[in-house]
């Protein structure tokens, strides 16, 4: 089902926190219900320019209609205040509503409590992450081919025909949670790490998990702390589960995440904003090339592994740093696809002090 701006997030802290910057209403002004609206697609990774030219439609239009809000604006290059805006709307006007922001906060509690520490793994492997990206890496051929028909038949999703090898050698596949236990296990967590599972159901389900939580038994998910009549209130919102997620994992102690999404992107840069609090980005193409030695024989799991594995993750743990800039050779509007996100570092606009 779908959830409105309300259902997720504290939508008068939201309008007050910014009413010295924009003024946000609920509802239209009763004379402008029925005038001439203007419909309009905003472009993404657009510069003040655009935005300055868009503002003319107000001249022939009292009502702008967007169509879509998932538009971003430029990741660099924009005025500062304009930038420190999003930080006021990220990180000061955008609370969750007092219903998730409560039972996230008890959740956290609770896995305190178990183990004091914990890590927030957010583990990208859904049916349809699996059928977007076109991974099929250690599937079945049924089960391949039911992700090929699920991609095929979903409407809005434009690319249809993938190289499964070619996506996971180039790095663009989600970690499976084997490749997640042994990259942990590398890294040097102990088998009794807490560790907390940031997902929607699990393609295989406890299958695909055998090999992970025989490596690290104590995997923790929202059904395993919190109660049936506590999540009942969310049920059929996948929005509003995702946002507890987001909870735990902006209070974790380490946040890794097996694919680079939207919402590993934005918590990444949360916490980033809240001390750059340790978040481990795996470097995917380097650690499949490993995973395949494994396979081959050609390496074995132990101190040589691990030594390669946190050499290869040594500047990926959200130390203080700028954004990335795309890299060379990358012209024209690429390369705000190839820069880093503002949303996943956010300094220094939003940072003031390291």
């Amino acid at each position: 089902m779908n959830s409105i701006f309300s259902d997720i997030f504290n939508e008068h802290h939201f309008i007050e926190s910014l009413h010295n910057d924009v003024r946000v209403v609920k509802e239209l002004p009763k004379e402008l219900e029925t005038v001439p609206r203007a419909r309009k697609h905003f472009t993404s990774w657009s510069g003040m320019s655009y935005y300055e030219e868009a503002t003319q439609l107000w001249k022939e239009y009292q009502v702008i209609h967007v169509a879509k809000s998932d538009s971003r604006v430029a990741n660099n290059g924009l005025p500062l205040d304009i930038q420190r805006l999003r930080c006021r709307a990220l990180y000061h006007a955008l609370r969750f509503s007092p219903p998730i922001e409560n039972l996230g906060k008890r959740l956290v509690a609770r896995l305190r409590s178990h183990g004091g520490q914990y890590i927030a793994l957010h583990l990208r492997y859904e049916k349809d992450m699996l059928a977007f990206t076109g991974c099929t890496y250690g599937l079945s051929s049924a089960e391949s081919e039911e992700l090929r028909t699920l991609r095929e038949t979903t409407n809005h999703w434009k690319v249809k025909k993938f190289n499964s090898t070619e996506q996971r050698n180039a790095g663009l596949c989600p970690l499976t949670p084997k490749e997640v236990g042994i990259f942990l296990k590398a890294l040097g967590y102990p088998s009794s790490t807490f560790i907390y599972i940031a997902a929607g159901e699990i393609y295989g389900g406890t299958t695909t998990l055998s090999d992970l939580t025989f490596r690290f038994p104590n995997l923790v998910f929202k059904e395993s702390i919190a109660s049936q009549e506590e999540l009942r209130a969310f049920a059929n919102h996948a929005s509003q589960t995702a946002a507890l997620d987001y909870i735990i994992s902006t209070e974790s102690d380490v946040f890794i995440s097996s694919y680079s999404g939207n919402m590993a992107k934005t918590v990444e840069g949360h916490r980033r904003f809240l001390g750059h609090r340790k978040t481990i980005s795996p470097d995917r193409k380097g650690l499949i090339e490993i995973f395949d030695k494994l396979e081959s024989g050609q390496l074995q799991e132990g101190s040589s592994l691990s030594a390669i594995v946190k050499k290869m993750h040594k500047n990926r743990q959200g130390a203080p740093r700028k954004r990335l800039a795309p890299p060379p050779g990358i012209k024209g509007r690429a390369r705000f696809r190839y820069e880093e996100s503002f949303y996943s570092n956010p300094y220094p606009e939003c940072i003031c002090r390291l």
